[in-house]
């Protein structure tokens, strides 16, 4: 639940912020994406040279104090999520997989609450919606895009992390740094990311199955 709030909560500031940049555009004040961005760029309409109207400024300040209350939820949610975290010896040990931090690590813990509904770390990966849908044609059997069924809230938190992973294991001298090269010889950076939250998805089942810790390898 409180990981549901959270996501609800930033789906609405994003809202604002995306409002905001479409309205600043208007008076020809263009603002890069993203929420510090944003903040940067609000700070220019407490300057006495600001080409927006007041008028104008009273509906953007109406947005902006808006946007404080929910970054200070998200904040507030924040913490009791680090809270769970600690008090949980489950999602602790899924953070120990790369690319997996805290609040990815309390949603597969809060979520799966019992590995064993899953018969394999595949079918775990499955429900997550991230192996590739199979295609026959002429005989031959080819790999689509992922599925994208199961539950669609972990699998985009296991894709941010994968591409987080992957920036770093480009260089790295692991053999899963060796892994994401060879891949990256024939498929695109985003298909990567998701091959490789594929393979984060079966550790953290085979964690929380095993009672393990990740070990790099």
């Amino acid at each position: 639940m409180l990981h549901r709030a959270r996501d609800l909560l930033v789906r609405q500031r994003t809202m604002l912020i995306n409002a905001l940049r479409a309205y600043l555009a208007e008076f020809g004040i263009v603002a890069a994406r993203g929420p510090h961005k944003i903040r940067e760029l609000l700070i220019h309409l407490q300057d006495d040279s600001c080409s927006v109207p007041e008028v104008a400024q009273s509906a953007l300040q109406s947005l902006i104090r808006q946007m404080d209350g929910l970054e200070d939820e998200i904040s507030r949610l924040d913490r009791e999520i680090r809270t769970w975290h600690r008090q949980s010896e489950a999602s602790q040990r899924l953070a120990t997989i790369p690319g997996v931090g805290v609040l990815t690590a309390t949603a597969l813990a809060a979520t799966v609450g019992d590995p064993a509904l899953f018969r394999s770390a595949r079918q775990f990966a499955a429900w997550l919606g991230l192996v590739p849908r199979q295609n026959s044609s002429g005989g031959k059997e080819r790999l689509g895009r992922i599925t994208k069924m199961g539950d669609a809230y972990l699998r985009k938190l296991l894709v941010i992390g994968a591409t987080a992973v992957l920036r770093r294991a480009i260089q790295a001298q692991t053999r899963t740094g060796e892994w994401v090269r060879h891949l990256l010889e024939s498929k695109p950076p985003r298909l990567v990311s998701v091959a490789l939250a594929n393979k984060t998805a079966r550790i953290a089942w085979a964690i929380l199955a095993k009672g393990e810790t990740h070990r790099t390898a």
